[in-house]
């Protein structure tokens, strides 16, 4: 099945592009909502009643799967009519919750998990627990870990999972082949080796690259990296663990390292600057200059399209050595859905939040539309999901306890800007102490913090 489309491209680009902007104007949140308590939704649900959805959805075939979704829901509850807002940015929702009013949103969904902290924390979004458990529904046995991870903070669970991404390891198979490697990589070793073998210099520039490392390639940012690592990225506390917590380190010396031995951090940076974009049809995985590719389920569509000749095969994400028992494993993140504290329809607009989350045939249905990975354990399972086979390894991943994410935190995904950053300047050998730099770097993501409060 196609994965996603490239007119999807930029919205899932805006996940990461957007983060702090999103971030920053979900601040003012803080001052201008307030949450509800667990009895503050008080309509009749059972009435007739109409409730607006907000979601940045629009592609065509998004466009109509949200359709079918909501042509679903309306039968299964015929009194409640769900009034559609399509293709708004997070901008325009977060001031929709600001100032509310008849025709602001009950119910939202947003491509940023990066802003969940702030969403729960500022109460711009109710906390979904006691809905939950008023209808008998345990989020932690129902959506993958990762995904029940991030979307609470702080025990507030004011979003729930719409669908997820999962990241896992493209490689061209005939390029394998010609190399002599026989299966994908499995652990960092491994994957080094390959990346090596496969990568063919062409005077001072490569013919063939095997694999693009550095923290400025298409999705190679930390947080994909890392999660391979299984790191902590805060203490009980709430403190930065990035100096104390030794996958950090593990994981910035091995990307160096690869760095290294493929050809340093300029000469990488110089034939990336010649390659083409993420979301066009001449992405160097596409064309062959780069052998393997770290990146999202919806790559293979985007793959397929741009080139029906290439021979792609998709693996999960290498691991470390000391963690070869839990290959199989990857960074998880997604779309979430949640319902806004000034609605005055919260019980009529948990009714649909419940069905588009939770009822497993509407999962499943908009997973096979807008090609994502389903974001339940029941969904994950069904045998009515759509796919081409090697869409199963992100299945499998979203479906492995030891995926991970990256946690929700109060100042949003500004703590992973701050880690990224010192990414870049520790490849390119600007630091070159890196104990002191993440020692450094933590206290800089406390202080953000601090100052977020």
């Amino acid at each position: 099945m196609p994965e996603k489309s490239r007119k999807v491209a930029p919205e899932v680009t805006r996940k990461a592009a957007l983060a702090l902007a999103a971030s920053a104007s979900l601040a003012l949140l803080a001052t201008a909502c307030t949450g509800q308590s667990s009895s503050g939704a008080s309509d009749d649900a059972s009435k007739d009643t109409t409730i607006n959805f907000w979601h940045a959805w629009s592609a065509p075939n998004e466009v109509a799967a949200v359709k079918s979704l909501i042509a679903g829901f309306e039968k299964a509850h015929p009194n409640i009519h769900v009034n559609v807002v399509g293709n708004v940015t997070d901008d325009k929702i977060n001031q929709a919750l600001r100032t509310g009013g008849d025709k602001a949103p009950d119910v939202i969904s947003s491509f940023t998990t990066n802003n969940v902290g702030k969403f729960c924390s500022s109460g711009a979004l109710v906390d979904l627990n006691p809905f939950f458990k008023k209808d008998g529904i345990d989020p932690a046995t129902t959506f993958p870990k990762a995904m029940n991870e991030y979307t609470q903070f702080n025990g507030d669970r004011c979003t729930v999972p719409l669908l997820g991404d999962a990241y896992g390891l493209y490689y061209n198979k005939t390029e394998f082949k010609k190399a002599g490697i026989t299966s994908p990589p499995k652990t960092w070793s491994e994957f080094e080796a390959d990346a090596k073998k496969l990568t063919i210099p062409q005077g001072d520039t490569y013919k063939q690259l095997g694999f693009m490392p550095d923290y400025h390639g298409w999705e190679t940012t930390t947080e994909h990296y890392f999660a391979q690592f299984s790191p902590t990225y805060f203490d009980q506390n709430g403190k930065s663990d990035l100096a104390k917590d030794p996958a950090f380190a593990a994981g910035f010396q091995l990307q160096k390292k690869l760095v290294d031995e493929l050809g340093g951090f300029k000469k990488l940076e110089t034939y990336r600057s010649t390659l083409g974009d993420e979301w066009g049809k001449k992405h160097p995985f596409h064309t062959g200059q780069v052998a393997m590719q770290l990146d999202g389920e919806w790559r293979l569509g985007m793959a397929t399209e741009a080139n029906p000749k290439l021979d792609i095969g998709v693996a999960p994400l290498p691991v470390p050595d000391d963690q070869a028992g839990q290959y199989g494993k990857g960074y998880i993140t997604g779309t979430i859905a949640g319902i806004a504290a000034t609605s005055k329809k919260q019980n009529a607009a948990w009714e649909f939040v419940k069905y588009i989350t939770t009822d497993t045939d509407a999962v499943v249905n908009f997973s096979n539309g807008i090609h994502n990975v389903p974001s339940t354990l029941a969904a994950l399972k069904s045998p009515k999901l759509k796919y081409d086979p090697r869409f199963k390894t992100f299945l499998d991943i979203a479906a492995n306890p030891n995926s991970n994410t990256s946690p929700a935190s109060i100042n949003g995904g500004s703590y992973l800007v701050t880690i990224q950053n010192l990414g870049y300047d520790y490849e390119s050998g600007k630091v070159t102490d890196l104990k002191a730099g993440l020692e450094s770097t933590a206290k800089q993501i406390d202080t953000d913090i601090a100052q977020a409060k």
